[in-house]
């Protein structure tokens, strides 16, 4: 191989791997975004649950007018 074509061939490997290394944190950081919003996600859903209990009206039991 000539001179020329092996530091070619070693610019295209260091640019890869900056690259990859480059993704390897996005993704990182996704998974760490993901995380917080599956956890602040759960903890609406249960603040939800617990105002819909709160707010719910039960009925009066009553004989129906029937009766």
């Amino acid at each position: 191989m000539s001179e020329e074509r092996i530091v070619k061939l070693e610019e295209t490997v260091a640019y890869q791997t900056k690259t990859i290394d480059e993704l390897s944190e996005q993704v990182a950081e996704q998974w760490k975004q993901i995380d917080r919003l599956q956890k602040q996600f759960k903890s609406l859903a249960e603040q939800f649950l617990e105002l819909e209990e709160q707010a719910s009206v039960k009925p009066e039991v009553t004989k129906p007018p029937h009766y």
